[in-house]
């Protein structure tokens, strides 16, 4: 065999084998095996990990035997990614708790992306979920707020402004646990337009909330208390 040949077969990708001339071109050479090799530690790829994971655990038990190389030869690879990549751009409220919805709810995988199975999740877990996680994302949503603006986080309710705050209660930032427990937040509500409330309705309906307080008093006291103390 010549120099030659031997130069031009010197450089081989280590992932699909494919072999080169020169270093430079293997160094941009991109095939699948090395692009999702590359993309191990991107966080859409995590969390598709870990919705690969709890896949396996909860239909076959067998996920303690998986790895990261398994996943990424896995025929369902793209989909899970495709979910990772969807909850890291639409900030999905805790994710490992999607992922068990959708998988105790036998939604198909193909839909796991879609917004109306993010929409039903979200109500369902906003309306059961500890609240102290509740008041947390609020408070952290008004940090934001405020080192975006400049205003005293405490003030969010106040100025944000409405559409703004609409989003964050139907995005799950702001629950009824904040709204109605904080006098900022039902001065918030009476400014409510008839199409902002149709708007925010699922997420805000009085008469759930109610049974909701009386159901869980202590709770509604405590976050009336919290409220207080941060002057919301």
């Amino acid at each position: 065999m010549s120099t030659d040949t031997l130069t031009k077969t010197k450089y081989t990708c280590q992932f699909c084998r494919r072999s080169f001339g020169k270093e430079s071109t293997l160094a941009v050479h991109l095939c699948e095996k090395k692009r999702r090799y590359n993309q191990r530690n991107d966080t859409g790829v995590k969390i598709g990990l870990q919705a690969y994971l709890r896949f396996y655990e909860t239909t076959q038990g067998s996920a303690q035997s998986k790895t990261y190389d398994d996943f990424e030869t896995s025929n369902f690879y793209r989909a899970f990614v495709k979910f990772g990549q969807y909850c890291q751009r639409i900030r999905a409220v805790n994710i490992p708790r999607f992922i068990d919805w959708v998988l105790k709810n036998n939604k198909k995988i193909d839909h796991w992306c879609r917004d109306s199975v993010y929409d039903e999740y979200l109500l369902d877990y906003v309306r059961h979920e500890n609240i102290n996680d509740a008041l947390a994302r609020a408070i952290e949503q008004a940090i934001s707020w405020q080192e975006e603006t400049g205003y005293p986080s405490h003030n969010y309710l106040r100025h944000a402004g409405t559409n703004t705050v609409c989003y964050a209660i139907t995005s799950g930032r702001i629950t009824g646990w904040t709204l109605y427990n904080c006098s900022s937040g039902i001065e918030f509500l009476s400014k409510l337009n008839p199409e902002q409330i149709a708007i925010t309705w699922e997420h805000i309906d009085a008469d759930f909330w109610s049974r909701k307080f009386v159901e869980y008093s202590d709770d509604a006291e405590y976050a009336k208390q919290i409220l207080k103390q941060a002057g919301w």
